[in-house]
């Protein structure tokens, strides 16, 4: 069995016109909605191995809370540039090359990455706000080759839901 968890990044800030957009931070909503959304899927997911976020800012800071929300070990948390800006192929490459030793794994990144890869799964994903989260269980016993996959359960939660 693998767990993938794709999780766009909470709220990002606007506030600063003369920011790079990879150093755009959380806003205080986005910060918020990382530590209630992340104290709610830790009663409902079970803590991914790793946690793979964007270098940009706003997807990296939204890792650390949501580890912390999770219980999760610092060291569990990486980053990794080919998830900044990523369509749908480059992140189904990144999930294809992690380590089977790994059995649930949490990307963090962008849209429209990210609603587009949770779409290839599922069709009734057409949209994944900030600070969404959907969970893809598969059936295999492999990364490799899972974009054939169908996910044999599916999950989705966001800010704007109402709590399970």
């Amino acid at each position: 069995m693998k767990t993938l968890y794709l999780l766009r990044h909470a709220k990002s800030s606007w506030g600063d016109a003369s920011l790079p957009d990879r150093d755009r931070p959380l806003e205080a909503r986005g910060e918020r909605d990382a530590a209630r959304m992340s104290k709610r899927w830790s009663q409902r997911i079970e803590k991914p191995a790793l946690i793979l976020s964007s270098p940009a800012a706003r997807a990296f800071e939204t890792a650390k809370v949501v580890a912390r929300g999770l219980d999760c070990k610092s060291k569990a948390i990486a980053t990794d540039e080919r998830l900044y800006a990523a369509t749908e192929p480059a992140l189904l490459a990144v999930v294809e090359a992690l380590d089977d030793k790994l059995d649930r794994v949490m990307l963090v990144g962008h849209n429209p990455g990210f609603t587009e890869l949770a779409h290839h799964f599922d069709s009734s994903i057409t949209h994944m706000p900030t600070c969404a989260l959907v969970e893809f269980r598969f059936e295999v016993g492999s990364w490799a080759g899972i974009g054939r996959a169908r996910p044999s359960s599916m999950f989705v939660d966001s800010p704007k839901r109402p709590s399970a």
